[in-house]
């Protein structure tokens, strides 16, 4: 297995983990964990070999092709020092088309865990296509059979229905001017730069479609205080999804939760004492312990009723709520010749051209799409700041 399949086998135990964790299953998951600090142990192993070699030995045959290079970090720079000629992908032209490589998705992914992804939250299905369906059976209360005398008449009963869920990809797609003097710069300042733009921008659009379905708004449910959760995790939710709720909200709401006592004196809110789970705070709401997934402000915002500032709380299994299609085609375009237009502090649209500027023009583009999977599975509400 080379580093590319490695990591891509990493970032699947990773999710493997988060997992088996969400379905209570410790065991197997403390085993996948063990697992995958083995993988990662033999990818610091061989990426540290390959640091250390000389540059003259890092050129390897790889494929029957010579010169491959085996940093993915430097192919990647090399690459955009030369606009990714002749480095198609699909759906966008042979002369300036680049699928982002698995090394730098890997790092990718790494800086977004310094933000927030809301990604991290609902139930990823890679898809291969533009559009499809998933069916699930239609949810129903079972009344059970009628009672039947002897030679008597079997009556029917209903049968399942089915619920189509659709999906279309959508492309959203921005731009990056990069001076060409930081094209001639080292292999870190190129990939550095281009890591924290598309994974900021990545995140953004993302969570901006995930919120489109679960942010509160004053038409919301009014939690109150405690109890009010407590009643949306107990009854609104029900059986089918109490177990595996949680409760999201941001810095607000956490400090709220923070400052929740018992009549002696003893804070609600805990350390998550389950090690192999990825949150780290638990609320005691009544009989339950109920994780506690805290979002920033600036992702999650509180907002106001009137002139009541409310801060915000989703309450439930948003795996089971949400389904995000990830049509995994992060990739970009280049150009040091194009004009795009651009809007000053006066919101004048003015020409920017990359030619005349000395500048080369990246253009990143994500395509996924976000759908509601189960609206029973999520209560979307808020409570009022006192």
């Amino acid at each position: 297995m080379n580093r590319l399949e490695l990591l891509a086998a990493i970032n699947a135990k990773k999710q493997e983990v988060i997992d088996l964790v969400n379905a209570e299953k410790l065991d197997e998951a403390k085993e996948a964990k063990n697992a995958l600090q083995e993988m990662q142990d033999k990818f610091d192993l061989l990426e540290g070999m390959v640091n250390e070699l000389p540059e003259d030995v890092k050129e390897i045959k790889n494929m029957g092709m010579e010169g491959k290079k085996i940093d993915a970090i430097h192919e990647f720079a090399n690459a955009a020092r030369h606009l990714f000629k002749n480095m198609a992908s699909e759906g966008v032209p042979a002369d300036g088309g680049y699928t982002v490589p698995a090394d730098i998705q890997t790092r990718i992914n790494k800086y977004k865990e310094a933000q927030f992804s809301l990604k991290s939250l609902v139930s990823v299905e890679p898809v291969s296509t533009m559009s499809g369906r998933r069916i699930y059976q239609t949810k129903a209360n079972h009344t059970g059979f009628s009672s039947v005398a002897e030679a008597g008449k079997i009556g029917p009963k209903a049968t399942p229905t089915f619920t189509p869920i659709n999906y279309t990809i959508e492309k959203y797609a921005g731009y990056l001017p990069v001076t060409n003097e930081l094209l001639a710069d080292s292999d870190a300042n190129i990939a550095q730069v281009l890591i924290e733009w598309l994974g900021d921008e990545e995140i953004a659009t993302e969570n901006a479609q995930i919120l489109a379905v679960i942010q509160p708004a004053s038409g919301d449910t009014n939690f109150a205080n405690l109890d009010g959760l407590k009643t949306a995790i107990n009854v609104t939710l029900g059986q089918a999804y109490a177990g595996s709720a949680a409760i999201i909200t941001n810095d607000d709401g956490f400090n709220y939760l923070d400052t929740l006592k018992t009549t002696t004196g003893e804070y609600l809110l805990k350390p998550n004492q389950n090690q192999a789970s990825p949150i780290p705070y638990v609320l005691a709401v009544g009989a339950r312990l109920v994780p506690v997934v805290v979002v920033p402000n600036s992702v999650l915002a509180t907002f106001k009723i009137n002139t009541d500032d409310c801060m915000p709380f989703v309450v439930g299994d948003l795996r089971e709520a949400i389904k995000f299609f990830d049509r995994q085609q992060l990739s970009i375009m280049t150009s040091n010749t194009a004009t795009v237009s651009i809007t000053d502090e006066d919101d004048n649209i003015i020409p920017l051209s990359a030619f005349e500027s000395d500048l080369t023009l990246f253009r990143g583009i994500t395509r996924f799409d976000v759908v509601t999977k189960d609206s029973a599975a999520f209560v979307k509400g808020y409570v009022k700041k006192a």
